[in-house]
């Protein structure tokens, strides 16, 4: 069992993922049959926010704020006062996240676009860790690369599908030319 908590903890944007997904299936349980794909998308997209965005980035915050020492291990760096300063920018990131859950298309664009940057910009310092000092600590060059990744992928892909479902809601709705 503590293999399994140390997992999950060190391995936090995927358990946050899954969870999401998890929550995501549950909210879905509650909704009559048919379900057209817009319901499919919000409920998939609302709770990736809460959990991919707003958990993780908060879990990410009080491990570099108040657990510098161990998260610098992690990645395979010595402890910095710049990981109070990446905590920081993940509680903001977070607090995003937690709007957006049931916020507007542009609260969760700027939900999923500012973290992706920060996401896809770890990925390429991982990258060049790896490059150039060797460094394939489970933190640099596990999981946590990946998601740095998918994580991304998966906000602009589901925000790309709201965004479909949403303009042809306004298309089709009433007193509008079709």
């Amino acid at each position: 069992m503590g293999k399994l908590i140390q997992f999950v903890m060190e391995n936090f944007t995927l358990s946050f993922l899954i969870l999401g997904l998890l929550v995501s299936g549950i909210a879905l349980l509650g909704k009559p049959r048919p379900r057209p794909k817009a319901i499919l998308v919000e409920a998939l997209f609302s709770y990736f926010l809460l959990f991919s965005i707003g958990c993780s980035f908060f879990y990410n915050f009080i491990m570099h704020s108040f657990f510098g020492e161990t998260a610098a291990r992690f990645i395979g760096w010595a402890q910095s006062p710049f990981q109070f300063e990446v905590g920081t920018a993940s509680l903001g990131y977070a607090v995003v996240g937690f709007l957006a859950f049931r916020g507007s298309l542009g609260l969760r664009a700027a939900a999923v676009v500012g973290p992706s940057m920060f996401l896809l910009g770890a990925a390429g310092g991982h990258i060049y860790q790896m490059i150039t000092a060797h460094n394939f600590a489970p933190g640099n060059a596990g999981l946590i690369f990946y998601t740095d990744i998918l994580i991304p992928l998966i906000g602009f892909v589901l925000l790309g599908m709201q965004c479909r479902y949403e303009k042809a809601a306004h298309s089709t709705a009433p007193g509008k030319a079709t």
